[in-house]
């Protein structure tokens, strides 16, 4: 999925002009975004309140999908000034291809859960029903990050007790559909189209989807981790975000949208 929305704050009594600046320097700072697809609501508030608290007039643009494909994009040219990834990986695979103006930082932190569609027509009641041969899991593409989070997800729950050995392998059995991203995958047992998934606890509870919960001692924390590209157009600005995203304002929304710091 990809949004665009602009947001701008004008300086009062300042001629403002199209620039690159990142500073109060009287010039319309852009600054774009990609973003994992599970920080999308969030982002329509972070795109509203950055601006206004920035202090200098500001443009911002955010795409939104999975942060593989994003980070495929980057990779193969894409222009975007902050990429905010949920997970640590594929910011990491930015920094290491010397495609970003610094390290990655982690932002936010989420937590696995499992959601089932309205009235749980399959009567999956626990983790353990997701491996029963008449369950239908719905599941992300293997280089999305909640896959990764999900697969460790059900390793730990193959190990606790009154877990069948098979575990495992069952569930990965009941994977029906592979979907772009989290939000895929959410909205399709929002439509009954499957019998339950593991997605982030933050997509759960925006689709106000009943869940199914996960032992504590299993559940997997997903960290979350922004960088700011090497061709940025505004470099100064596209860290203020991240920092505003990591221990100010931002932090606050994040957090309202259920997210965990990362701090």
């Amino acid at each position: 999925m990809t949004r665009y929305v602009a947001v701008i704050a004008f300086l009062i009594g300042t001629s403002l002009t199209v620039g690159a600046c990142g500073t109060a320097c009287g010039c319309i700072t852009q600054i774009r975004v990609m973003a994992a697809s599970s920080l999308a609501n969030a982002m329509e508030d972070i795109e509203e309140k950055f601006p206004l608290s920035y202090g200098a007039a500001v443009v911002m643009t955010v795409s939104t999908g999975s942060s593989a494909a994003l980070r495929t994009q980057i990779e193969q040219g894409a222009q975007a000034d902050l990429f905010l990834s949920a997970d640590a990986d594929n910011a990491q695979t930015l920094v290491d291809a010397g495609l970003t103006d610094g390290a990655a930082l982690p932002f936010a932190k989420n937590q696995l859960t499992i959601v089932v569609p309205d009235g749980n027509p399959a009567g999956v009641r626990s983790p353990a029903d997701l491996a029963r041969d008449d369950v239908t899991v719905l599941a992300a593409g293997e280089d999305v990050p909640i896959t990764r989070y999900a697969d460790k997800l059900v390793q730990q729950l193959a190990a606790l007790p009154g877990y069948p050995p098979d575990f495992a392998a069952a569930y990965q059995a009941n994977v029906a559909t592979r979907e772009d991203n989290v939000g895929a995958v959410t909205a399709k047992i929002d439509l009954g189209e499957g019998d339950a998934a593991i997605v982030y606890a933050t997509d759960a509870r925006a689709a106000d989807l009943e869940t199914i919960p996960i032992p504590a001692d299993a559940n997997v924390t997903a960290t979350y981790s922004g960088v700011v590209l090497k061709d940025a157009s505004g470099p100064n600005a596209a860290w203020a975000l991240l920092d505003w995203i990591r221990r100010r304002n931002g932090l606050e929304i994040l957090t309202d949208y259920g997210f965990l710091p990362a701090l």
